[in-house]
């Protein structure tokens, strides 16, 4: 195939300009999503701190209530110590301190809503930062390839196995910035919520002694709402760069990934290898490992499928992906023909991807007949220039 240098060096430098005007969009997205973090932080510390001090005043007029109804009783059975006044005094204190505790209590209810809003929003702008962090760094990655002498582009685009390096490349750059956030978020937000749930049993085991009643409610609650957001942060890490793929390969990460594929969405799910199974690099099981995982979310997303089947096979030099489920279907001309749909994104993406790797995938599906996605991955790249 012959290869004109200027046409493609016309291509790179729009592909550059365009990217480079994206990612200062993003850049300006991230920081207002920062921005928006940071408010979001410091009215959420404000509101937790009116909410303890609304607790325990609750506390002290439960307590204050409690006498002075005791109080009432007494000068309303004792005539003779008693006059007439003392009963009006005791009964409007008594009045006045309901009605305290009453409006104190629907400050209470309103606080802990409007805790659990401003938490929730907090969780919802710290993932959309996240994924801007993440998007504007694999933006930078390619562009900082693309920037490079366009001579020397043009000479490896004619190289079939350079192309293919440039690829994995880019993947791998991909993977050990997901490999860093996981290290990071693991080292620091994790263990911190791990204490946090340590810190909450022993100060629930000392507030059982004192009987305060709705503060051990209150941090039972809060022990849950850690021990849970706990959960979510072991899910992202696993998320973000599986460990065990590093340390047991490709197979047996891809088993566990189905496995908790299939227990999360309910869906049947099968996974078989065929071949001989050997380690491929470290970005090419990347590859795979992620090629699997979008199509099966896609699978989930938008087929709804009752049963869905992953196979893997070793071939000499190439390893083959199919992702088969019983869903819904689609007309595979009509995708090609509006990528921009949303629903489409997935599959665009997977094809770049693929074709990054030198591979093909192919698409079979209709409506209501359920789709099949075959790719196949040349593996015949030297494992030191990985």
């Amino acid at each position: 195939m012959e290869f004109q240098a200027d046409a493609i060096d016309r291509v790179i430098k729009n592909t550059i300009d365009v990217m480079e005007s994206s990612k200062y969009q993003i850049f300006e997205i991230l920081q207002v999503a920062r921005d928006e973090l940071v408010a979001l932080t410091k009215e959420l510390q404000r509101v937790m701190e009116e909410t303890d001090e609304t607790l325990l005043k609750v506390d002290k007029l439960e307590i204050q209530y409690h006498r002075s109804r005791i109080r009432l009783t007494e000068v309303s059975r004792d005539f003779v110590r008693y006059t007439e006044k003392d009963i009006r005094i005791a009964y409007e204190k008594a009045t006045e301190l309901q009605l305290e505790l009453m409006m104190t209590r629907e400050r209470e209810v309103y606080l802990r809503s409007r805790r659990d809003e401003l938490q929730m929003r907090v969780r919802s702008v710290e993932n959309s930062v996240e994924r801007a962090e993440s998007i504007g760094s694999q933006m930078s990655v390619v562009t900082e390839y693309l920037s490079g002498e366009l001579g020397q582009v043009t000479r490896i685009v004619e190289s079939a196995k350079n192309r293919q390096m440039i690829g994995l490349k880019i993947i791998l750059a991909q993977e050990e910035e997901r490999k860093r956030i996981a290290r990071e978020i693991h080292d620091g937000p994790a263990q911190m919520l791990a204490n946090l749930v340590l810190r909450t049993e022993i100060v629930e085991r000392m507030l059982v002694k004192q009987e305060f009643k709705l503060v051990q409610d209150e941090i039972v609650d809060l022990k849950g709402q850690v021990r849970y957001s706990l959960e979510e942060m072991r899910k992202v890490i696993f998320n973000l760069r599986p460990m065990a793929l590093d340390d047991l390969g490709l197979i047996p990460t891809l088993r566990k990934y189905v496995h908790d594929y299939e227990e999360k969405t309910k869906i049947r799910t099968t996974f078989e290898t065929r071949g001989k199974e050997h380690r491929l690099t470290s970005a090419m099981e990347a590859a795979v490992y992620r090629l699997v995982q979008e199509a099966l979310s896609n699978a989930a997303k938008h087929a709804y499928p009752s049963y869905v089947l992953v196979e893997i096979t070793y071939q000499a030099q190439l390893i083959k992906i199919v992702v088969k489920d019983n869903g819904l279907g689609f007309n595979v001309q009509k995708i090609k023909s509006e990528q921009g749909n949303r629903e489409s994104f997935g599959l665009v993406g997977m094809r770049e991807r693929v074709e990054l790797l030198e591979g093909r995938m192919e698409i079979e599906s209709a409506e209501n007949q359920g789709t099949t996605i075959v790719i196949h991955i040349p593996t015949n790249v030297e494992k030191g220039k990985e």
